[in-house]
C-alpha cells in the first residue's frame, strides 16, 4: 500500500490549506487514518486522527484550527487548515493504521512540505 499526500506548499500566515492523502488500493481493517508532522529540528508529532468510528483526535497546538475528514469509499483522508501560523511549518505525513493477524501495522506517506510565511 502506498500513501500519497498532496496540497502542501508555501502559504501566508493566516491563510487556509487543504491536504489530501490517497491510498494506492483499498485498505481493509483500518482502525484509524491521520496526519502527523515534523517541524524543522523537532520530532514527529500528532496533528489529527480519525477512527473507523469517526472519532477524531487533535494535537493541542492545532485544535480548533485544523479539521480532519475522510472518504472511506475512496480511501482518502483530508486535513483542512483554517488559519495557518508560522509554527505550522513542517513536513506533514499521512498515516493509516490497520489491524492485521499479527497486530497493528502503520502505513506512512512520503510527506508533503508546508511552509508558512509570516
Amino acid at each position: 500500500v502506498q500513501l500519497v499526500e498532496s496540497g502542501g506548499g508555501l502559504v501566508q500566515s493566516g491563510g487556509p490549506l487543504r491536504l489530501s492523502c490517497t491510498a494506492s488500493r483499498n485498505i481493509f481493517s483500518i482502525t484509524s487514518m491521520g496526519w502527523y508532522r515534523q517541524p524543522p529540528g523537532k520530532q514527529r508529532e500528532l496533528v489529527a486522527t480519525i477512527t473507523s468510528g469517526s472519532t477524531t483526535t487533535y494535537g493541542d497546538s492545532v485544535r480548533g484550527r485544523f479539521t480532519i475528514s475522510r472518504d472511506i469509499d475512496m480511501n482518502m483522508v483530508y486535513l483542512q487548515v483554517h488559519s495557518l501560523k508560522p509554527e505550522d511549518t513542517a513536513v506533514y505525513y499521512c498515516n493509516v493504521r490497520v489491524n492485521t493477524d499479527f497486530g497493528v501495522r502503520n502505513y506512512w506517506g512520503q510527506g508533503t512540505q508546508v511552509t508558512v510565511s509570516s
